[in-house]
């Protein structure tokens, strides 16, 4: 089959686990990545060719000049150079803006690579050391988020992750009728299979098989995070991981002489956004954007549900993966499995590089048995979403990621008092294992909708034993916090 010289083409992948820390830093994780990338083209010399170098995020370092430091130490003086944002999706769309790049003649050979050792900054922690790396940028830049949280968000201490995918993922439940008891349920069962992918992983952060009741029942090894969610079922960052991708056209390809059956395709893929703030969205516990995404992603791979012989779906928390089946028309328990990594909860979640190692994976799949894969990412807080077809047969249409998908977003009141229904919650529970606080957030009368804390231990208990969702509460103002009560 004749193949345009133009068309790009994934050739050399490689993932890197550390076990003992502490480890190397994340410079000399992507540069032993990139040249793994290139042994498994069987093209070493395509580090030299290089027109682009692109690296996601990492949480653990902050450099001076990430791209930079990065050719340097592989001899290589690419003309493109980019340093991604904080999100679950960037992996996807660098390597998608890489094709796009390569498809238009602009370039010829990509690599996308991504690091984190925040296992080894834990390490150090609890030594009483300092990390010590090379090339600190000076002074340290902002955190890498696209947009900061919302003043009532930070006001209320609702920014980490297990916070705001609780609160969805209570409305999800009571929107589909669920009790807690059935969420925990099947929470656990969809999840069990995924750590037996993990275990046959060699680069699995946790390589051991639980059953659904181990993973939904808290213990002393597995504590409360952000009810309802337990240790064992949200993803685990503090890793030490790294993985790369490199692209390049077919034209190169051939001159590299990287056989046909080592090149897999990207044949469509797409991106689109839900609104960026938890209360802003209309339906807590759906995503529309998530369902255009997938939608326009098939369309362009020319390929349907059915026609996948493999699957990686974003697994940071149930929410993501049940939010994704819904719009993607997956069973949870789809006999093809969820992922091919293990998740992110079990392979391990390595801050915003993870779909580098689920798209490495799906590569790995689909040399051994050729066909179609589906790889997903999720970014921030179930507000951006890629879907990516890979597959041994060139074809589709390559695009780029879709306009954002527009709702329009409900107002967030700063300050509320008076009556309220809860429309999602969930409560905070620290390291140590105790209820810290309830987090609201409710729906007000004249449309609109407020943040707010329990504090009072018999009102947190309550959250956790029956259904608040659509319960009539009060808030009362306390300095910038609503405190909810009954």
């Amino acid at each position: 089959m004749s193949v345009d010289p133009r068309t790009p083409c994934l050739v050399g992948v490689a993932q890197h686990t550390v076990r003992e820390q502490p480890g190397p830093e994340p410079l000399d994780l992507w540069e032993l990545v990139a040249r793994e990338a290139a042994a498994d083209a069987g093209a070493p010399g395509v580090l030299e060719r290089l027109h682009s170098i692109q690296i996601v995020y990492t949480d653990s370092w902050q450099y001076d000049d990430p791209a930079a430091r990065l050719a340097e130490r592989l001899t290589a003086v690419p003309r493109h150079r980019s340093y991604s944002k904080v999100s679950g999706t960037a992996p996807q769309v660098l390597l998608g803006e890489a094709a796009g790049r390569i498809a238009a003649g602009q370039m010829d050979a990509a690599l996308v690579v991504g690091a984190e050792a925040l296992a080894t900054r834990r390490a150090l922690r609890r030594a009483g050391e300092r990390v010590r790396w090379s090339h600190p940028a000076d002074p340290k830049p902002p955190y890498g988020w696209e947009r900061p949280p919302h003043p009532a968000e930070l006001a209320h201490d609702l920014f980490l992750p297990v916070h705001t995918y609780a609160i969805m993922e209570t409305a999800r439940r009571a929107a589909g009728r669920e009790s807690i008891e059935q969420e925990r349920e099947s929470r656990g069962l969809m999840m069990a299979p995924m750590t037996r992918v993990a275990a046959a992983n060699p680069h699995a952060w946790h390589r051991e098989v639980w059953t659904p009741r181990e993973l939904v029942t808290t213990s002393e090894d597995n504590r409360l995070v952000g009810w309802p969610y337990t240790k064992r079922t949200v993803a685990v960052m503090e890793v030490d991981q790294a993985a790369a991708a490199i692209l390049v056209s077919t034209e190169l390809a051939d001159r590299l002489g990287v056989p046909r059956d080592r090149r897999i395709h990207l044949r469509g893929w797409a991106y689109a956004e839900d609104t960026w703030e938890v209360a802003a969205r209309p339906d807590l516990g759906s995503s529309p954007a998530m369902e255009a995404a997938a939608r326009h992603a098939f369309a362009r791979a020319g390929v349907g549900l059915d026609d996948l012989g493999a699957l990686d779906v974003y697994s940071c928390f149930a929410v993501a993966l049940r939010s994704a089946c819904a719009a993607t028309g997956l069973a949870p328990l789809d006999p093809r499995g969820l992922t091919v990594t293990g998740g992110l909860p079990y392979a391990g979640g390595p801050a915003s590089d993870y779909v580098l190692h689920s798209t490495a994976a799906m590569a790995g799949r689909l040399r051994a048995e050729p066909g179609h894969g589906l790889v997903t990412g999720v970014g921030m807080h179930l507000t951006k979403h890629t879907y990516a077809i890979w597959s041994t047969e060139p074809g589709g249409v390559l695009g780029d990621g879709v306009p954002v998908h527009t709702a329009e977003p409900v107002p967030i009141m700063a300050g509320s008092e008076g009556p309220a229904t809860v429309a999602g919650y969930t409560v905070a529970y620290g390291r140590d294992g105790a209820a810290e606080r309830g987090i609201v957030v409710a729906d007000l009368p004249g449309g609109g909708r407020a943040y707010a804390h329990l504090r009072h231990p018999d009102l947190i208990a309550e959250a956790e034993s029956r259904e608040l969702v659509g319960r009539k509460i009060r808030l009362v103002p306390d300095g910038p916090v609503n405190v909810a009560t009954w």
